[in-house]
């Protein structure tokens, strides 16, 4: 007992001051797990950081998770889980019940606005990081060009997910891996994994009369597959949802899930509220348990066997060319979504120019950052 109490509360520190989004997460569990706590040694954390790159999903969350899991099996896990999103949960939560950013007033429509153009930046920012990562040699370069162009001009979630199959694809014919090991396969969990593709197959199968249950699928069908974390659910998750979220209402909750600690995918409490007004709490919980359920289904059913599969020649090709992919759609998304909601004028491009500099190269905290462009656009209606 005593032992699970110590995971929510290292959790729920950790959900409280872990700033910076997934990769700032990953430093922040090491730091505390292995380096101070010592619950991990260095190579399992870098085999759990491993898988949860490999697998769609939340990305950090589900570091977290298996963490958890390790620690004090599922029940464990799920506290994990719990501790390490509540504090961003509540402020999300909090911010659309009181109606923050949803009334008509000219310093309201400025808050908006700057949040807005704050999505541009940290967009941009991890377009450009991930592509560093991800695209370092000619074929992994060639198949974010192909990707991007075919994800501007046909956007729609179906051929996203066909286009990263293709890269996919691609990449298991043409890379070249420097990993030769060819080691014997350990079999993942057969059953979860019937449970995982059920749901999903039920998501894309099927409209429920009952909107909560909808609710549920629709974010439970995004979760499950975004490659690449909480940037790249933005794009799929507007596919899915369609017309019950106005595009402003996304970039809020996108930009307002920058400002806290905790998960990005906690975007899903502020949309969940938004589409169940009438129930908004009960619509938060369910949107913010279908979009992270995904891809904890999918640890529970890899976490023993990943370690065979990162070691194997051929399917290390597979996940460079969907990296790769990813950073393609993240650019598109940019290029499509992001920008034309946002920029509107050459001042508007002047400060996310300013932005971007202060993120990108001057590393100045992102809470700093948000208030820089609230605090210029309640300074320019007020003199204007």
């Amino acid at each position: 007992m005593l032992n699970l109490i110590d995971i929510f509360y290292r959790f729920l520190i950790l959900g409280l001051f872990s700033f910076g989004g997934p990769i700032a997460h990953i430093a922040y569990f090491k730091k505390t797990f292995v380096d101070r706590l010592k619950w991990l040694d260095d190579e399992s954390y870098t085999k759990i950081v491993a898988l949860s790159q490999f697998l769609p999903g939340p990305s950090s969350s589900q570091v977290g998770f298996t963490i958890g899991l390790k620690r004090g099996g599922i029940v464990g896990a799920i506290l994990a889980f719990i501790a390490f999103t509540l504090p961003s949960f509540i402020f999300l939560y909090l911010i659309w019940y009181f109606g923050a950013l949803q009334n008509d007033s000219a310093y309201v429509n400025s808050i908006i606005y700057a949040l807005k153009l704050f999505a541009v930046v940290i967009v941009l920012d991890a377009t450009i990081s991930m592509f560093k990562s991800f695209c370092k040699d000619k074929i992994t370069i060639s198949i974010f060009f192909f990707a991007s162009i075919l994800l501007i001009f046909f956007s729609s979630f179906f051929n996203q997910i066909f286009i990263l199959v293709l890269c996919a694809v691609f990449g298991f014919l043409f890379i070249k891996s420097e990993d030769k090991t060819n080691e014997k396969i350990t079999l993942p969990n057969f059953l979860i994994l019937f449970i995982f593709l059920a749901l999903l197959f039920l998501a894309f199968t099927f409209q429920f009369k009952n909107e909560l249950i909808n609710l549920f699928f629709n974010f439970y069908k995004s979760g499950s597959l975004v490659f690449g974390g909480g940037h790249v659910v933005l794009p799929i998750l507007q596919e899915s949802l369609g017309e019950k979220v106005i595009n402003d209402t996304f970039l809020i909750a996108y930009s307002l899930a920058q400002t806290v600690s905790g998960p990005m995918f906690t975007i899903a409490t502020y949309l969940g509220a938004d589409i169940i007004k009438q129930s908004p709490l009960l619509g938060a919980i369910i949107a913010t348990f279908g979009i992270f359920l995904g891809g904890f289904l999918l640890i529970l059913t890899f976490y023993k066997s990943y370690e065979s599969f990162s070691q194997n020649e051929k399917l290390s090709r597979v996940i460079k060319a969907i990296n790769a992919a990813v950073v393609a759609l993240l650019f598109a998304t940019l290029i499509n979504t992001i920008i034309p909601s946002a920029i509107y004028s050459l001042f508007d491009i002047l400060v996310v120019i300013c932005g971007f500099v202060l993120i990108r190269y001057l590393k100045v905290n992102i809470f700093y950052i948000i208030f820089v462009f609230v605090a210029i656009f309640l300074i320019k209606d007020f003199l204007l």
